[in-house]
């Protein structure tokens, strides 16, 4: 298995627990620790520190030609992939915290994290609609 089909699975279980498991006492303790996002981002070092330069000069002078360029090699799509693999992983577990704490029901918050994995910025952008929604309705 190369480090690209990896880091999806890596996060897998985490999603499943704020889906499907929302109200389970494990998944609140699980999804706690600042650490979630770094099992994806395993996989992310691994491919980037082998071209730790040739990332930073491309990301030091950004050029649409050289990334195009990085981002149509295996290491370099991997390297994307995992990055945003990690950071989905990173704002669903905020959207997760966030909707408990503001009183949003599992039923709102688990179809918008689902919305997050294929559609991250969708499902950011609904998921703060929806909390706006709610502060309002609280004030």
């Amino acid at each position: 298995m190369t480090l690209f089909s990896l880091a999806f699975p890596l996060a897998a279980p985490f999603w499943a627990l704020m889906i499907l498991a929302p109200k389970w006492r494990w998944t609140s303790r699980i999804m706690a620790s600042p650490w979630v996002p770094l099992l994806p981002l395993a996989c992310y070092f691994a491919l980037e520190l082998p071209h730790f330069g040739e990332w930073g000069r491309a990301m030091l002078s950004p050029d649409l030609g050289v990334l195009q360029t990085l981002l149509a090699t295996p290491w370099g799509a991997g390297l994307v992939w995992a990055h945003l693999i990690a950071f989905d992983l990173f704002i669903a577990r905020w959207m997760y915290f966030e909707g408990r704490e503001r009183g949003i029901s599992a039923w709102v918050v688990s179809p918008i994290l689902l919305l997050t994995i294929f559609l991250s910025p969708f499902g950011l952008v609904v998921f703060l609609v929806v909390r706006a929604v709610r502060i309002r309705s609280l004030a």
